[in-house]
């Protein structure tokens, strides 16, 4: 007993030690950063890219054919891992056995005008696989795509590696088929601006009012 206490208190202020200054403000710091700390789930994660590719050159085919492929992914590595899934059902061409010739990441001309997108996609589910068609407001195809990403996980239960996008496009007002979409379109479509009121000084304040109070420019 006396050498399980003599142990306890030599590990007890080693365990009990305070962080260092420096790692308290670095954290302190991330988690406040500029007053405003931005919820990871609302920022676009995906990239667009374009990865042009074919299989290696051999004495049998000395000019094998080249493909060209717009896929979505978080980072350069993930879209050639794609890349190399697709060459392989295609053509049966491996990374070890290819090559790439080109691999340009692609940006929206208006990236700050919100715009209407479809997007045509083929999952599998647990059971069989499934065709879909699905439309998004955003002002890029990253932020529709992340968007379509996010929806499929929590309403579909579909794992990110067993979608397969088959095309995406910027649609017009008139081409939009789902209601989500389509009541976004209303040119007399107003919402109230809200506004930050100064709190009531601390003799006038009461629990009840006559009239609630208005929070909004009229």
């Amino acid at each position: 007993w006396l050498k399980a206490r003599r142990l306890d208190q030599a590990v007890k202020p080693a365990a009990l030690a305070p962080r260092p200054k420096s790692h308290a403000r670095a954290s302190a710091a991330a988690t406040m950063g500029k007053g405003f700390v931005m919820d990871p789930s609302l920022q676009a994660r995906m990239h667009q890219y374009q990865i042009v590719g074919r299989a290696a050159p051999t004495n049998k085919n000395p000019v094998p054919k080249i493909y060209r492929m717009r896929l979505f992914a978080k980072n350069k590595v993930l879209a050639k891992s794609r890349f190399w899934y697709f060459m392989k059902k295609l053509n049966k061409a491996k990374k070890s056995g290819g090559e790439l010739l080109a691999v340009n990441e692609l940006f929206d001309k208006g990236p700050t005008k919100v715009k209407n997108y479809g997007i045509w996609l083929r999952y599998q589910s647990r059971t069989n696989t499934h065709n879909m068609y699905k439309e998004y407001r955003d002002v890029n195809i990253n932020g529709a795509v992340s968007q379509m990403y996010a929806e499929m996980a929590g309403r579909h239960r579909a794992h990110p590696n067993t979608i397969q996008i088959i095309n995406t496009a910027t649609l017009k007002s008139s081409e939009c088929k789902r209601d989500h979409v389509t009541e976004m379109h209303d040119n007399a479509l107003k919402y109230p601006v809200v506004r930050k009121l100064p709190m009531v000084t601390k003799n006038l304040r009461s629990t009840f009012q006559a009239r609630r109070p208005m929070t909004f420019v009229r």
